[in-house]
């Protein structure tokens, strides 16, 4: 079997599985079975595929056809121009928390110290690390498997990360600059209409967001200002619909600037506020 018709086989077996994406998938599983790029399709495509490679790539496209994700199979997702590993024991870095990076590079100034609470695969604070200059991170996760996960992130990345198994701020010391989270935001009862990659095969620790999607916001909102300094950052990653609620919440709790950034979609997406500075 040679590349091309290796593709057109991917295409064909996952358009019929009904996988939405099903041309771009099929070239990643493709590049990622035969280590080959789009230029090697147009400069090789005639050329076949080892044994060992046709039968890597063809368990790829069963497991896709089991819609297992993408990433999950491969065991990586490029993030912010970064690659980290992941697996079903993490959330995948999504296009949508670029946003939040993006908000949060505006705010965070040199040496700042930084809290990602709900860290997940680490990939928020360790981009952070990687772009933002002289910035110390430490990162919490209820999941020991999480952060298993992300200090293999931070190894492979060769940054310096402090790693906390924690219940939201149950085991966090000392105050920060800046606090960042993308907590699990959905609605219990929205989670069985989700896609079954997200549904099945993401952790549901890091998905369910209690019976209205908002109870982590209301914790870390009602806890942060405890562990903030005096105009301290809080930013948030929210659900589309949540800009406002989450907003609200921040304002009562004694944060200025509030603002609700879009997404390229123009939906909300991200919601950022300073801690108001100490009265003398």
């Amino acid at each position: 079997m040679t590349l091309r018709e290796a593709l057109a086989l991917g295409k064909d077996l996952l358009k019929k599985a009904n996988i939405f994406e099903y041309e771009t998938d099929a070239w990643l599983l493709l590049e990622g079975a035969a280590s080959c790029t789009r230029n090697d399709l147009f400069l090789r495509g005639n050329e076949p595929l080892s044994e060992a490679q046709e039968t890597l790539y063809k368990s790829y496209l069963e497991k896709r056809i089991m819609r297992i994700p993408v990433q999950h199979i491969l065991g990586v997702q490029c993030f912010c121009g970064l690659e980290f590993m992941v697996s079903s024991d993490v959330l995948c870095p999504r296009l949508d928390t670029e946003v939040l990076i993006e908000e949060a590079l505006k705010h965070i100034c040199p040496g700042s110290s930084i809290l990602d609470m709900c860290t997940g695969s680490g990939c928020i604070i360790l981009t952070l690390l990687h772009f933002a200059k002289n910035c110390t991170g430490t990162a919490a996760d209820l999941s020991e498997k999480a952060l298993a996960i992300a200090r293999q992130n931070a190894k492979k990345l060769e940054k310096e990360c402090t790693f906390i198994h924690s219940d939201l701020f149950e085991n966090i010391d000392g105050k920060y600059d800046v606090i960042i989270s993308n907590p699990p935001y959905i609605a219990t009862k929205e989670i069985e209409a989700l896609e079954p990659e997200v549904r099945i095969h993401e952790p549901m620790m890091a998905l369910d967001g209690k019976e209205d999607g908002l109870f982590f916001y209301r914790k870390i909102v009602s806890e942060s200002v405890n562990y903030l300094n005096p105009e301290g950052w809080l930013m948030f990653e929210i659900g589309y619909d949540q800009g406002e609620a989450v907003s609200e919440m921040m304002k009562m709790s004694g944060y200025t600037d509030v603002r609700v950034v879009k997404d390229l979609a123009g939906l909300d997406r991200v919601v950022i506020g300073k801690l108001a500075q100490e009265e003398r």
